[in-house]
């Protein structure tokens, strides 16, 4: 009889489900305290820097992010000062909008900073404190994200091609699953079905917690709405929680009598 083989880490399964979902390389990692327009507070994340695309998950153990944020368009960086002792606090300042980021400590905050610049000037700063060994790790990514932005540009690709770019762009990565299934934020999926209503009126996507889904529609009326719903796990089984759940004559007839 065969030995059954050993199970893989954890840590390298989340790895490797991160990868398939974001595609891209990861740079840096670690906790931030993020703050964006839609928020009224910091909000705790596990985040990842892949390529120029800022990842935020619930925690450490998440393979499906909750957020995103693309800085490859970052005009600048701004420290700002801090009554909290041991963090660090600056601004990213986007062509669309502001978001503050927070460190645990003042040495992870230089850390965030060197990474962010690195891959958004394509350049090393000069002027950040970092030891010798995490100023090597930044001329490496340097040279990564080079390589990486060369290939990308090396990709065959025609005017019709982009002219044609459609829902079905974004790749379903988590199989088996409904063709309804994306990868996305709230935000994205709202932004899928207003650009392209003639593919669709539905998409199914990871929820907020990571545990469950949920599903963003579309509804045709006389003005166009996006409407979003919990999908629950309960046992096997999934429900949908709505708004106000409809209700058949016979049932309002009997809770009545």
């Amino acid at each position: 009889m065969m030995a059954k083989k050993p199970p893989k880490p954890a840590p390298r399964r989340i790895f490797q489900e991160r990868l398939k979902i974001t595609a891209l390389p990861l740079y840096f990692e670690g906790f931030l305290l993020v703050k964006r327009l839609e928020y009224q507070d910091f909000k705790h994340y596990w985040t990842e820097l892949r390529g120029t695309t800022l990842f935020f998950y619930t925690d450490k153990k998440s393979t499906i992010y909750i957020d995103k944020l693309d800085i490859i368009d970052l005009t600048c960086l701004t420290d700002q000062n801090s009554t909290e002792k041991n963090c660090a606090k600056f601004t990213l300042v986007l062509p669309k909008e502001e978001v503050q980021l927070k460190t645990e400590n003042t040495e992870s905050g230089e850390e965030w900073r060197g990474f962010i610049l690195t891959v958004t000037e394509l350049s090393v700063p000069q002027h950040v404190s970092l030891l010798p060994g995490q100023v090597i790790r930044l001329h490496e990514v340097l040279e990564r994200e080079k390589k990486r932005r060369t290939e990308t540009e090396r990709l065959p690709s025609t005017s019709v091609e982009k002219e044609n770019e459609t829902i079905e762009d974004y790749v379903d990565v988590l199989n088996p699953m409904p063709a309804c299934f994306y990868t996305v934020s709230r935000k994205e999926a709202t932004e899928m079905l207003e650009k392209k209503p003639s593919l669709g009126n539905m998409i199914l996507r990871p929820g907020s917690d990571s545990r469950n889904y949920s599903i963003t529609i579309r509804q045709e009326t006389d003005i166009p709405r996006i409407k979003h719903y919990k999908v629950m796990s309960i046992g096997k089984n999934y429900t949908i929680e709505l708004e106000k759940p409809a209700k058949n004559p016979r049932q309002k007839k009997e809770e009545r009598s």
